[in-house]
């Protein structure tokens, strides 16, 4: 089978739809497909290319098996509404070129895109009618939403509504659309899919890579004395609500048994920084390689998952699942019944999103009763192997290609199809 795949973000970023992109089209390849990928050079979370790919210009190379053609676009330091469009713009634009070439020589069985940049549907529809492809439309975040929510867009503005009007027209024209939890999906027929073609994919954890262990070794790297640590590791951005954890860290700060470690690179880590710059119970560190996250995570007593009150049903975060995978309890900043309240149920609990205080609550609850702390994290280990297993996750992806691209086949040369 012949995949091609467009992934604004793509390996080896080592957090967010990059790290997933990447693990797709790699385990596709090592199961023997043929798989063209079009991106960016790496640059999330810091938002600035990395030193390790400084070309300028288009580039293609073979990487862990995968033609990766890499394409130049506009990466602006500091994001609003219409910096994050022209970022998107760029990135689609530069697509077309590479987008056409695997059209014409690779004609491939299938063409994803996996959103963010949903702009990036031009060229991957075009490389799809082209080669006479099934179109798949992968969907991480709903961009539009999500910049509602962090208030980088107004959605009574022009720019809103008529981001909201392509939104919806180029959902319409994908074979199939996936996304990562239950909700996303509901979201997607909302907008008008069809719900027969609207799947859940979701991301996946590698639960025989990060298990549960009862020390790490970055509590001596890193000077930590006190008995619990509170880790958040990922992206620093706008939608994570991260200051609620410097908030919270400054509410705890006289119990003396807890340091918050915020693991993770991006736009606002220096405003964190500087919010926290008084703190004597809060350390802020670089992300750390994939071959160190299960260390890492171990370093946790409880893990957190801080969230933007409104942008809480528009994406299912994927370092959940790694979250889970350690054997950890997690506290999450959600609403009861929201689609992330599900999945923290048992494993964890919830507290008020943007609350330092609520959040701080469910902390000390945790840590003050040994038998719900003990039942958590063993939840939180169970719900990870039996819901976010990476070989079941890519095997599921990989037979709904197989399908669509055999029915293709069939249909090749009949009206009807």
């Amino acid at each position: 089978m012949k995949v091609a795949l467009f992934s604004l973000n793509y390996a080896p970023e080592l957090t967010g739809i990059g790290f997933y992109s990447g693990e797709l089209a790699q385990q596709l390849a090592h199961k023997g497909h043929d798989v063209n990928v079009v991106c960016s050079y790496p640059f999330y979370p810091e938002w600035r290319r990395q030193d390790s790919h400084a070309q300028t210009g288009w580039s293609t190379q073979n990487e862990n098996g995968v033609q990766v053609a890499r394409c130049p676009c506009y990466i602006p330091r500091r994001a609003s509404g219409l910096k994050r469009i022209l970022h998107y713009i760029s990135f689609a634009a530069a697509a077309l070129s590479p987008a056409l070439r695997i059209a014409r020589k690779e004609r491939p069985d299938i063409v994803m895109l996996v959103a963010p940049a949903l702009l990036a549907a031009i060229p991957a529809l075009l490389a799809a009618r082209l080669s006479g492809a099934q179109s798949w439309l992968h969907i991480q975040d709903f961009e539009v939403e999500a910049g509602f929510a962090t208030g980088h867009m107004n959605s009574n503005s022009l720019i809103g509504r008529m981001a909201l009007w392509v939104e919806r027209k180029l959902l319409a024209r994908f074979d199939k659309v996936t996304s990562i939890s239950p909700e996303m999906c509901r979201k997607a027929i909302e907008k008008g899919v069809p719900e027969a073609q609207v799947e859940e994919l979701r991301n996946w954890s590698d639960i025989n890579g990060i298990v549960p262990k009862s020390g790490s070794s970055y509590r001596e790297k890193w000077s930590i004395s006190t008995p619990h640590v509170a880790l958040y590791s990922g992206s620093i951005a706008r939608k994570q609500g991260i200051e609620t954890i410097v908030e919270t860290a400054r509410i705890m700060e006289r119990r003396g048994d807890i340091t918050f470690i915020i693991c993770g690179n991006g736009p606002t880590r220096s405003d964190l920084e500087a919010m926290a710059s008084d703190l004597t119970n809060i350390q802020f560190h670089d992300l750390q390689p994939m071959d160190k996250l299960g260390d890492l995570l171990n370093l946790a007593t409880v893990h957190l998952l801080p969230q933007k009150r409104d942008a809480a049903d528009l994406v299912l975060p994927s370092k959940l699942a790694n979250m889970l995978a350690s054997g950890r309890p997690v506290v999450a900043g959600v609403e009861p019944g929201n689609g992330l309240a599900r999945e923290v149920e048992r494993a964890g609990l919830i507290c008020t999103p943007e609350d330092g205080a609520s959040m701080a609550q469910a902390i000390a609850k945790l840590l003050s009763d040994p038998d719900l702390y003990q039942s958590a994290a063993t939840e939180a280990r169970r719900r990870a192997e039996s819901r976010w297993s990476k070989e079941a996750i890519i095997e599921k992806a990989e037979k709904a290609m197989l399908q669509m691209g055999q029915g293709q086949q069939l249909c090749q040369g009949e009206p009807k199809c």
